[in-house]
């Protein structure tokens, strides 16, 4: 079995390229060497073909390469709540979500984490029958994802900004476009074009996700136009979101305050029409604190009320 977490010792994963020994101390994304989690189980608020009837087998990990202001899951993110598993107990999570009926299994947030969750697929791999997904920022090392080859069957990007000021003022990464556009192209490349099971659940391909803010449709019309040049239109797919809603963390940041308008979602689809890519138009009543999961600090709770 290859030593994955040799990377740890000078770590590059994600842009930031802290070079910090993770074995040792904790980077830029605020981890070390312990793999930590704060929920696991069915999931059942993603895109339809993803979720579909029996859900996503969904594990949330904990810290993150960025610090968006606007984050839902800042608990994990940037605080302190979860828990240590090892490589095998995550092996282990993979295979009893697969039991339970799983779709697929739903990586979230798992850049920081990409040598200890190898290994553990690494475990599973002879009993892993299901898709596996990478649920992620976008703000990647295409180096990294290059090692994803063989492992990850669908990934699901987030594409959150095209102007570079707007980026380090909201996520502190003046350079997550070109960042991001790189790593996708190298995730389409990857998967191929998206297919789907005869229940329309998808096996591999890449969906692009663009969560519309407020006060930034401008910047969200320019990322439209960035998809139509770079991707073929059926090349991915695009699920445009509008779920934003202000968290604590907004405060003092005053276009961030408030809700995304209608008009300003209805601006952003117009804009990604005219490409021709298939895709989802989330609900404007998807801007909802309810949608925002439960993280614990507790393994034995976590593993027994999850799903």
């Amino acid at each position: 079995m290859t030593d994955h977490l040799t990377l740890l010792s000078e770590c590059r994963l994600c842009p930031r390229q802290c070079g910090i020994d993770r074995t040792k101390s904790k980077g830029f994304c605020g981890e070390g060497r312990s793999l930590r989690i704060a929920r696991w189980g069915r999931h059942y608020w993603e895109e339809p073909c993803i979720s579909g009837k029996e859900g996503s087998g969904t594990v949330f990990f904990c810290g993150c390469s960025l610090k968006c202001v606007f984050c839902q899951n800042h608990e994990i993110s940037q605080g302190s709540t979860g828990y240590d598993i090892t490589e095998s107990e995550l092996a282990d999570i993979f295979l009893k979500l697969q039991d339970k009926g799983a779709n697929n299994i739903n990586l979230v947030n798992p850049t920081h984490f990409v040598p200890q969750i190898l290994t553990a697929l690494d475990i599973a791999k002879d009993r892993l029958m299901i898709p596996v997904v990478y649920n992620c920022g976008g703000y990647e090392r295409a180096e990294t994802i290059r090692l994803l080859n063989g492992y990850i069957d669908i990934f699901l990007p987030d594409l959150k900004y095209y102007d570079g000021e707007l980026s380090f003022r909201y996520s502190k990464a003046r350079d997550y476009f070109e960042n991001a556009i790189a790593a996708v192209k190298e995730m389409a490349a990857m998967t191929g074009k998206p297919a789907f099971d005869d229940k329309g659940i998808m096996k591999k391909g890449v969906i692009i996700r663009h969560l519309v803010l407020p006060g930034g449709r401008h910047d969200s019309i320019k990322l439209m136009d960035m998809i139509g040049q770079n991707f073929e239109k059926d090349e991915v797919l695009v699920s445009l979101m509008s779920q934003f809603t202000p968290t604590k963390n907004c405060e003092g940041i005053r276009e961030l305050c408030r809700r995304t308008t209608t008009f300003e979602y209805n601006s952003v689809i117009k804009a990604l029409e005219k490409y021709g890519f298939e895709g989802f138009i989330q609900q404007r009543s998807s801007a909802d604190d309810v949608y925002i999961p439960q993280f614990f600090n507790d393994k034995k709770v976590t593993f027994f009320q999850n799903d």
